[in-house]
């Protein structure tokens, strides 16, 4: 068998045997032979076969090659690893508040006993020059991952300033490429703001393991009574060829039907091979109505998102440099939130997303810059899976781009605008475009990957994410969580991170920034609460009705 014998070559280093060349081209005759048959069948049965043809053979022939002994990461998940730079590193960042505290002890006993549920926390990440792989750490470690943390503080400074600047140091920090990516640091003594005693944990995982969405499953199996995820059936063989099924085969059944049938049907079809382009190959779509108007949808977000123009120049937008600085703001009453937005007749969300444009531009102003008229690009995540299908982990979302209105004062008119900008927005097929973006680089060597996510990184001052938390509030270790704060990475240059929280019946702000760029994130977060304030005052002063 070919498999069998490039495998062999792959173990001794030796060059193939005459045998193997013979077995290898007898296969590329025969399927050279299949593909000039086909040419002559169907549209829909040549993408059919087409598909079939190339992951027979090529499962056969690549597998053997390559000689893989673990999980193929995928290309999405691959393009997150290789984005790491000296200015940012894509670590997703955590803090945990408990009361009262919990010991070092305690919270190895649970990690060790609740994250060895999921693989990726116990593999580690060999790079080869066609992507990565997922390798299990044999000489796995659970000291290694939990350690201690003593909080060093600097004269007038609190527990929680002190917290906040080891997050931002720990934010710049590689993890270990030798273990599993990710770690926990525990400062078992902490006394926040609020005066309450208890623990503080810094949370750091790889953003190649899973997006926000995916690790909301992980920090509910770590709670008291988390649920354990879905037991995975053991598929066999793996390796390889699971790669070569995400990596080759996927793509090129995609190409295929975007290359036989390019008009009416085939634009929808094209969209669907993105998500799951076997299943779109094998059962097909119909609706040519339905096929038109999703086909004009796809070519204007192509266009927009690569023709998106500049950002307005801030002084948030510029070289990063290699030093974060991280901020977090007490929660807002999400009752008070709904409030607003059902008196306005908005979401929540534009509720919070013009809370963010006004706080940046408050904080813009109050450096004396003018912001008359300035906007800045944010890209925002958009989950691209089903929650219950969260637990699998890896990416899966793709980008928005939103454009924040920052040059608003008023915030009745900054609260409309951006319910405007929401809505053009929604419908649009620029998030599934990107994440195919993301799933191409993932393919290319480092160089081109970075050369294509310029693209979003010139034309971007902030990544901004909205992850729905737990309504209730948890418990680890028989104490309960008082704070819940994460930060998103962000990609090259792009140096303003915000996250909006909402945990326990309340909603919280978080920065992450770039001391070049923005040295007092604080300060932006200092903004958000006065702007909710004002924007809830003016709406309770609004003419609600008549005396008629």
């Amino acid at each position: 068998m070919v498999t069998r014998t490039l495998r062999t070559t792959s173990r001794t280093g030796n060059s193939p045997t005459s045998s193997s060349r013979t077995t290898t081209a007898s296969a590329g005759s025969r399927a050279l032979s299949a593909s000039t048959a086909l040419l002559n069948s169907p549209p829909g049965a040549m993408a059919l076969e087409a598909a079939r043809s190339v992951e027979k053979n090529v499962r056969r022939a690549a597998s053997g090659m390559l000689g893989l002994s673990g999980e193929r990461m995928s290309k999405v998940d691959t393009a997150w690893l290789r984005m790491d730079c000296p200015s940012n590193l894509m670590l997703i960042n955590g803090v945990w508040v408990v009361s009262p505290g919990i010991t070092l002890a305690q919270l190895r006993q649970r990690a060790a006993q609740r994250l060895s549920q999921y693989p990726r926390f116990l593999q580690r990440v060999v790079e080869d020059a066609a992507g990565a792989t997922w390798v299990n750490d044999h000489d796995f470690d659970i000291d290694a991952h939990v350690q201690p943390l003593v909080l060093v503080r600097k004269r007038g400074q609190s527990q929680q300033q002190a917290l906040a600047e080891a997050v931002g140091h720990l934010a710049t920090e590689p993890l270990d490429g030798r273990r599993p990516l990710w770690q926990f640091h525990l400062v078992e003594d902490f006394v926040g703001d609020d005066g309450q005693p208890g623990s503080a944990l810094i949370v750091r995982i790889h953003h190649c393991i899973g997006d926000g969405i995916a690790l909301i499953s992980v920090v509910m199996s770590m709670v008291d009574g988390g649920s354990e995820p879905p037991r995975r059936k053991r598929r066999e063989p793996a390796d390889a060829e699971d790669w070569l099924s995400d990596a080759l085969i996927k793509p090129l059944a995609g190409l295929t039907v975007r290359a036989i049938d390019m008009a009416g049907e085939g634009a929808v079809r094209s969209l669907h091979a993105l998500m799951d382009p076997e299943t779109a190959v094998q059962h097909g779509l119909a609706g040519s109505a339905d096929a038109a108007r999703m086909a004009w949808r796809v070519m204007n977000d192509a266009a927009a998102l690569a023709l998106m123009p500049d950002d307005s120049p801030t002084r948030l937008k510029g070289e990063a440099g290699t030093a974060k600085r991280v901020a977090w703001c007490p929660p807002l009453p999400l009752d008070a939130v709904k409030g607003v937005g059902k008196a306005l007749g908005c979401s929540i969300n534009d509720v919070l997303l013009s809370c963010v444009a006004g706080a940046i531009g408050s904080y813009l102003r109050g450096l004396g810059d003018d912001t008359t008229g300035k906007e800045i690009r944010a890209m925002i995540p958009v989950n691209l899976r089903p929650m219950e299908e969260a637990w699998k982990l890896g990416n899966h979302f793709g980008l928005a781009p939103l454009v924040l209105p920052i040059g608003i004062e008023n915030p009745i008119e900054r609260i409309f605008e951006v319910r405007h900008r929401m809505a053009a927005l929604k419908g649009s097929t620029q998030p599934l475009l990107a994440f195919g973006l993301l799933a191409v680089a993932g393919m290319m060597v480092k160089p081109a990957q970075e050369a294509l996510l310029n693209l979003f990184g010139r034309k971007t001052t902030a990544v901004m994410t909205n992850v729905p938390g737990p309504r209730e509030a948890l418990m680890l270790c028989g104490s309960q969580v008082t704070q819940c704060m994460f930060w998103v990475p962000q990609t090259g240059n792009v140096g303003l991170g915000v996250s909006i929280l909402s945990y326990g019946g309340g909603v919280q702000f978080g920065v992450i920034t770039d001391t070049q760029l923005c040295p007092e994130p604080q300060r932006i977060i200092d903004a958000f609460a006065p702007e909710f304030e004002t924007l809830a005052t003016l709406t309770l002063m609004l003419p609600w009705g008549s005396d008629e």
